[in-house]
């Protein structure tokens, strides 16, 4: 039974700061994602081509260089996090997504200034890796350390969560410019009004972000070489398994975000149609990780994390068989939404696990970094992997690479601990 004393210390947190760690990762998430959504048009604004493979190919390119400055991010961002707080660390964040966002939205085309816009996108597109990076370990361990003990993996499953609520509303804009505008506005300007709509709401994010509670009282350490230094020796095998278990996650989130180009491309589908599915995508990767929580509180991390990897590894093949095949809007909403709800459910109890595994005084840091190597090598190579497959062996091709990455995840997730009952302030 819980003293006086412990129940205060778990005292559920004010409502409004799960929503600034929300909103404010959302809102990052979208602007990283939605650059995926619009790849088509911003490869003919900054990446034009006679071959319309090359011209994308480089766009999705472009895209997963942004993943590649994320390991630097946990790095910085999550050792700041550990030293000075998860507050201070989640404003840094919003504000150098900012950056990175006005530079996307207000680059003029290749041929306004020529070479010099795919370098001004190329930077825009670091610093929003950047700052992804340092996002999720202190976001995580704020929202670990804020919860009472057995409720834990339902608040870390908001930072999956609040990824599908990312999707979610980059569909519903998609949707809205694409079904407004002409292919041809869309190719001219259109692309550019979803990265406006964050913009303007990034304020209230930095805003409301200044309201989370501070989790880390005490910070043991405070020199960043120290940090790291204990992490890769004492915690070798932490990071190894951690990165492991979200390869196969990393990458179906980005088979699930690339649907739309998928859709567009492959089966010719209308953009507003194809749109449709990033929506529906989204919903379910937002209800199902919230799901996955409650369901991890109840049974345990382990069985959350592994029985969706598994059902998603031996249905995808036969439902992109069946997709290419009838090339219908049914089949690819089904498709769209069984990768997308088995995929948060999974990832989300591996972002309760892993914070789990890490110390305090080296959490933020730990997470940051296992969550940014494991998406830069998977999942920031994932749409030139899936473009460039698609291109040589068929449309089928990006279900195989599912299969065979998610093997590694499931043994990586059979190793790992059962975290449901440490105590995450030590």
């Amino acid at each position: 039974m819980n003293t006086g004393q412990e129940a205060v210390e778990h005292k559920k947190p004010p409502a409004k700061a799960i929503a600034a760690a929300v909103a404010g990762n959302a809102l990052e998430f979208y602007d990283f994602i939605i650059y995926s959504f619009f790849s088509v048009y911003i490869a003919k604004s900054f990446f034009p081509n006679d071959d319309k493979f090359i011209s994308l190919l480089t766009a999705v390119a472009v895209y997963g260089v942004g993943f590649f400055t994320r390991p630097l991010g946990g790095l910085l961002i999550g050792t700041y996090a550990d030293k000075k707080g998860r507050r201070a660390a989640m404003i840094l964040t919003v504000t150098l997504i900012t950056i990175g966002t006005l530079g996307l939205a207000a680059t003029p085309s290749y041929e306004s200034i020529g070479v010099a816009a795919p370098i001004i996108v190329l930077l825009a597109r670091l610093v929003q890796g950047l700052a992804l990076g340092g996002e999720v370990g202190p976001a995580s361990s704020m929202l670990i350390e804020s919860a009472p003990p057995n409720q834990r993996a339902f608040y870390a499953s908001w930072q999956m969560a609040s990824q599908g609520i990312a999707v979610a509303v980059g569909g519903v804009v998609g949707y809205v410019v694409s079904a407004t505008l002409s292919s041809e506005q869309l190719a001219s300007w259109g692309w550019r009004i979803p990265f406006l709509v964050s913009l303007a709401l990034i304020p209230i994010a930095v805003y409301i972000r200044r309201a989370l509670p501070e989790t880390l009282e005490e910070p043991a350490y405070h020199s960043d070489s120290q940090i790291i230094k204990i992490i890769f020796t004492r915690y070798r095998k932490e990071v190894i398994l951690g990165i492991l278990a979200l390869m196969s996650t990393a990458i179906t989130a980005q088979v699930g975000n690339y649907m739309t180009t998928f859709a567009i491309n492959t089966l010719e589908l209308n953009p507003a149609v194809a749109q449709i599915s990033t929506v529906l995508g989204g919903i379910m990767m937002f209800l199902f990780s919230l799901l996955a929580g409650f369901l991890a509180d109840k049974y345990g991390r382990k069985s959350i994390m592994l029985w969706p990897r598994v059902a998603l590894m031996l249905l995808i093949v036969p439902m992109f068989y069946m997709l290419v095949k009838t090339e219908s809007v049914a089949m690819l909403l089904l498709v769209t939404m069984t990768v997308t709800l088995l995929t948060g459910m999974s990832g989300a109890s591996s972002l309760v696990a892993i914070p789990e595994m890490m110390p305090i005084a080296l959490r933020a840091t730990g997470v940051s970094l296992i969550y940014a190597i494991g998406v830069t090598l998977f999942g920031g190579t994932a749409q030139f992997v899936l473009t460039w497959l698609i291109e040589h062996f068929g449309a089928v091709s990006p279900a195989y690479y599912v299969v065979v990455t998610s093997v590694f995840s499931i043994i990586a997730m059979l190793m790992m601990p059962e975290t449901r009952h440490v105590n995450v302030k030590n």
